[in-house]
């Protein structure tokens, strides 16, 4: 796979959202994700989040209508647009800044945490991310 642009924070991919309005965020994760955990809102920015399995579920098989599904989404090489990469802690997010890069969209970047972060040291999530930064989201 491509080089995709960086890692961005959580708070840094909020900023370049609000200040670029061209700027989308695209989150990988599985719709029960989406739907039991939340995700970003993204109201102020006047950009929906688009929303496209990097992984399906319950399989975990790759999603390989990705790319595809970002170009019917309106992202291509012509724009040029920022996209910012987001899933739960921020590693399938890079797979999909990944992929992006490689057809020629983007910068694409990922987001550091993701939307929850990784376990801690009880196993539980939420205390890195979108949300634990006090990013708004909603109830998916």
């Amino acid at each position: 796979m491509s080089e995709y642009a960086g890692d961005l924070t959580p708070q840094e991919a909020w900023e370049l959202l609000l200040s670029d309005p061209a700027a989308i965020l695209v989150d990988v994760r599985t719709e029960a994700e989406w739907r039991f955990t939340g995700v970003p809102d993204t109201s102020e920015t006047g950009r929906e989040p688009i929303f496209a399995e990097w992984v399906n579920y319950p399989a975990g098989a790759r999603n390989t209508q990705f790319v595809d599904q970002l170009r019917d989404a309106g992202m291509s090489p012509e724009t040029g647009a920022p996209i910012v990469f987001l899933c739960r802690s921020g590693q399938r997010s890079i797979g999909a800044a990944s992929a992006a890069t490689a057809a020629g969209m983007g910068p694409a970047y990922n987001i550091l945490d993701g939307f929850e972060g990784a376990p801690d040291e009880d196993g539980h999530r939420g205390v890195q991310g979108w949300k634990a930064s006090g990013l708004p989201w909603r109830q998916g």
